[in-house]
């Protein structure tokens, strides 16, 4: 075994040694504590109830009813009623729905919704707080910029008004400044557990997470330094097994060196396969991308025009007593207004505003316009690629698969008919080689308490791997420099003008002899 790769390895252990560890100990946290976010459940939950205006108030929008649209609902913002539309991108901008920026109308007046006022934020943050079961009243409410738990999804929403509550819990909320839409809600406690956890395990500070293209990239070589680090390491482990007397391999080494090569060599293909699944969630160079959503949608769906949306919202003149929120939901290219109340309960209604349960025969014929259907099943419990791993996902839903040369499954919401997943070749690739190795979501281990069982022992060795690589390194580092100024203080190391210092240095650096 060249000497070189050893020193390499002992070398690399001492800084990106520190970072696994670092992952190791957050992904602890990580396997109970997520990220904090609002979901959209919980979202809803905390909408005023829903009181539609008369329909001629709902049909005086100044829109072109052929202006294309990709969302639509009706909400109720500090007492009005407002309608929310998000503008459908042109096709061929990629992520162009995600640059498309929503547009509020008062419905009230029939004109774009007006700056919002402070005492406007304030009757939207005791609203929330009176439907979200917050304890408290609003404390402070103020302009924030980026932090720590707004990075991420939420420049289209700026400016935002942070609004913290005097309740036990420490809540704190972020209402979209345009729209007066809550999009973000932390606690004390997540925000806690969020630092410890979440934070370190992406490498999410603020500072770095805030340039997403720097952040991109320092995870993803960050990553293939961690994956060549511990391939190397199992190299290193297997070439330094010595043969006993009796026959049998064993470590030359004692002590903590000989517990970090025992357990790198039973723990050293694990600890591999989460480094490099934790390189692929990051789909570098996007060689897992999945094409599949766009095209699906379109399929299913059919275009959704401001005309067949304001005459749907217009025809509606009752809705269950519970509702938050009526969203447009396009299906072969009709307009169904679907009521979802705060419990999450939902009803679905034609374009003549009548109750309109989703049946198997409008599924089946609304995917007509597609490739030819294999299959198509309702679900009422999660399968392989339709899972929420620690929240749960909607259901029941129907899964269609198509015939087509991916053998793309669609899956689609059985009340409101929204398409909610679609699942390509390669978003299947990425299923197994990222939420497989790296959570251990397996057939068999999704269960609980069957996976905390199997996961936190192998984590811990894990971390114990990481762990003493570390120190072992740091250990060794600080011995290689101590005997190094020790050497030149002694007048033997090599002097730099006679005897080439930079190659000498050099040989140092790989052999450990000067």
């Amino acid at each position: 075994m060249p000497k070189a790769v050893l020193v390499l390895h002992r070398w690399l252990g001492v800084v990106i040694g520190m970072v696994m560890t670092l992952w190791c100990l957050s992904g602890f946290v990580m396997l109970y504590v997520d990220y904090p976010r609002l979901t959209p459940a919980e979202q809803v939950r905390g909408l005023p109830l829903l009181r539609l205006p008369a329909a001629a108030t709902r049909a005086r929008i100044d829109l072109p009813d052929a202006l294309p649209l990709a969302s639509a609902r009706l909400e109720t913002m500090a007492g009005r009623t407002v309608l929310r539309i998000v503008p459908a991108a042109a096709t061929e901008r990629r992520i162009g729905q995600i640059r498309a920026m929503p547009v509020s109308y008062d419905l009230a007046t029939g004109a774009r919704l007006a700056e919002l006022a402070p005492e406007d934020f304030r009757r939207i943050a005791v609203d929330y707080a009176a439907q979200a079961n917050i304890a408290g009243a609003p404390a402070r409410i103020a302009e924030t910029g980026i932090d720590q738990w707004t990075v991420q999804t939420f420049r289209a929403n700026r400016p935002l008004i942070r609004v913290d509550y005097a309740d036990p819990a420490g809540t704190s909320v972020y209402i979209a400044g345009r729209s007066g839409e809550i999009v973000q809600q932390t606690t004390r406690f997540e925000r806690f557990w969020g630092w410890l956890g979440a934070v370190p395990h992406w490498l999410y500070p603020t500072l770095l997470r805030q340039n997403g293209a720097a952040w991109s990239q320092v995870v993803i070589w960050t990553s293939l330094v961690g994956c060549f680090l511990t391939a190397t390491g199992i190299w290193v482990g297997i070439a330094r097994l010595r043969r006993r007397k009796d026959g049998s391999f064993g470590s030359p080494y004692k002590g903590l060196w000989w517990w970090h090569h025992v357990l790198g060599l039973v723990f050293g293909v694990l600890t591999l396969s989460w480094v490099a699944s934790g390189l692929l969630s990051m789909n570098p160079w996007g060689f897992l991308d999945s094409r599949a959503g766009a095209a699906e949608h379109q399929q299913l769906a059919g275009p959704m025009a401001w005309g067949t949306v304001r005459a749907a919202l217009a025809r509606l003149d009752r809705v269950p007593a519970d509702t938050r929120r009526v969203e447009s939901v396009a299906m072969a290219g009709r307009v169904f207004p679907i009521a979802i109340g705060g419990s999450g309960s939902s009803m679905r209604f034609d374009d003549r505003g009548e109750p309109a349960p989703l049946r198997r025969e409008a599924v089946a014929a609304a995917l007509r316009a597609g490739p030819p259907l294999a299959s198509l099943d309702l679900l009422t419990a999660e399968d392989s690629y339709y899972y929420g791993h620690k929240a749960p996902v909607a259901l029941p839903v129907w899964r269609a698969v198509r015939a087509d040369r991916e053998a793309t499954r669609l899956y689609i919401d059985a009340q409101s008919g929204k398409l909610l997943r679609a699942v390509d070749g390669n978003a299947r690739a990425f299923r197994w080689l990222q939420d497989g190795l790296h959570r251990l979501d397996l057939p068999g281990l999704r269960s609980r308490p069957v996976w905390d069982l199997v996961v936190l022992p192998l984590l811990a060795m894990v971390t114990l791997v990481c762990a003493t690589g570390t120190w072992m390194g740091v250990r060794k580092a600080k011995r290689d420099l101590r005997h190094m100024l020790r050497r030149r203080k002694l007048g033997r190391g090599p002097h730099p003008r006679r005897h080439g210092h930079a190659a000498r240095a050099l040989r140092h650096a790989v052999t450990g002899r000067w």
